[in-house]
């Protein structure tokens, strides 16, 4: 083969390997959402985007008013709205508004994402089983 055939190979695999699209989910955080709900007035929000190819999910969480510094904070799963789970993928650097980062998924976490059974929660020293949560969902 010559090189241009090569280089139009080339970039033709690299065209193909490119994921088709993020799926965008969301989630809006508030304390009526906590279980049970926490009388906070703090709300937030999440914006992530997954890519199925990578099984890799960003997020920029953004929150304010908060009874304190947020001391942690998690998606948790699996679980349907009302309903508590334990740490599915931390979060971290969580300790100020915004907050992005990204990790990859096993397959379950995957599936449980894509099913809306990941929330995502904000912790506090006044509220340390969560102040605020959200569902993720598409």
């Amino acid at each position: 083969m010559n090189k241009t055939v090569l280089a139009m190979v080339a970039l033709g695999a690299v065209a193909f390997a490119a994921p088709a699209s993020a799926e965008k989910l969301k989630a809006t955080l508030d304390g009526k959402s906590e279980v049970p709900a926490t009388s906070s007035s703090a709300t937030g929000t999440a914006a992530l985007d997954y890519d199925a190819a990578s099984k890799k999910l960003s997020w920029e969480i953004t929150y304010s008013g908060l009874s304190g510094p947020a001391t942690a904070a998690h998606f948790h799963g699996p679980a349907d709205t009302g309903k508590n789970a334990g740490v599915a993928v931390a979060i971290p650097n969580a300790t100020s508004s915004p907050v992005k980062g990204s990790a990859t998924l096993t397959d379950a976490q995957a599936s449980d994402l894509l099913a809306g059974k990941l929330y995502v929660n904000i912790h506090t020293a006044a509220n340390p089983g969560g102040e605020i949560r959200g569902q993720v969902t598409k």
